[in-house]
């Protein structure tokens, strides 16, 4: 996800089958092995990377500045805002979106990013209702219903998470991640060509994203095309070979064409970016285990 800014629209970046045949798998348990056919996070709809040099002192001294020029000005406090959010600093990004919302209580950008922060500190009833107050405000704000349809789907609300993705893409977002968030929920349902074709979009308008290759890949996983899925997963890691999550479908694909040893190596580089990530961990056990 990213802040939104009012000037220009410009925004600061945020920014596993078994010992069986590929056809013999059910395609949910195909998916619950490799980790996407439940409420799994990624990237494109984690709330916010860090970056400390957003909170730097020169950085928030310059933001400071245009505030204290024009301290009436709600959007200097929505900016600096989103620097702290940036950096992590959420004590103080709240209190700068709430100021701006003060001094504009129709600021609907700076609604959502402070539901934006709501959501990194897990406090998932603020942040609906700040997308809600949002909405309410503007009811063609896209980035909204992208990122409340996030929460939705991450709780298990795929009909209401559908719906705002759909209404995103309705409102002609070019924003991937509505894309990239039906695409799961279609995956999720087994309508994999439907999926395919959300990742696709999702692609095209964010090139430079591992995230809907992965959802991509592992729809043509369900659809026993390990070829294309694992030129996708391939190129999830190309793309930044620092998600767990890459590696385990790589190794998903390796372990299915039987080659036990390239997959246990890709699992345990899995495992090593993220210890918990529980795909890589049950795909190893199984290769070790059918050894």
């Amino acid at each position: 996800m990213a802040f939104t800014t009012l000037k220009a629209s410009r925004t600061l970046k945020s920014s596993a089958a078994l010992k069986t045949s590929r056809s013999a798998l059910p395609v949910l348990a195909l998916l619950a092995a490799i980790g996407l056919a439940g409420c799994q996070t990624s990237s494109t709809d984690t709330v916010i990377r860090i970056d400390k040099a957003q909170g730097s002192q020169q950085n928030i001294a310059s933001l400071t500045s245009v505030i204290n020029a024009n301290p009436q000005d709600p959007e200097g406090y929505n900016v600096r805002g989103s620097a702290y959010g940036r950096a992590g600093e959420f004590s103080r990004s709240l209190a700068d979106f709430n100021q701006a919302i003060q001094l504009n209580p129709k600021f609907y950008q700076a609604y959502a990013n402070r539901a934006l922060v709501y959501r990194n500190m897990g406090k998932q009833a603020e942040a609906v209702a700040d997308y809600n107050a949002s909405l309410q405000i503007n009811p063609s704000y896209d980035v909204a219903y992208i990122g409340r349809g996030n929460i939705y789907r991450l709780a298990g609300r795929d009909d209401d998470a559908f719906k705002d993705f759909s209404k995103a893409i309705e409102l002609g977002t070019t924003d991937g991640r509505a894309y990239h968030g039906r695409g799961l929920i279609y995956q999720k349902r087994n309508q994999q060509d439907k999926a395919i074709d959300d990742f696709s979009k999702a692609i095209s308008l964010a090139p430079n994203s591992p995230e809907p290759y992965n959802g991509r890949g592992t729809s043509y996983i369900a659809r026993n095309d390990d070829d294309n899925a694992f030129a996708d997963f391939n190129h999830a890691i190309d793309l930044d070979n620092k998600v767990a999550e890459s590696w385990a479908n790589q190794a998903l694909v390796y372990e299915r064409r039987g080659d036990k040893a390239k997959a246990a190596r890709s699992y345990q580089h899995a495992i090593n970016l993220d210890p918990r990530y529980q795909p890589a961990k049950d795909g190893l056990a199984r290769v070790h285990t059918g050894s």
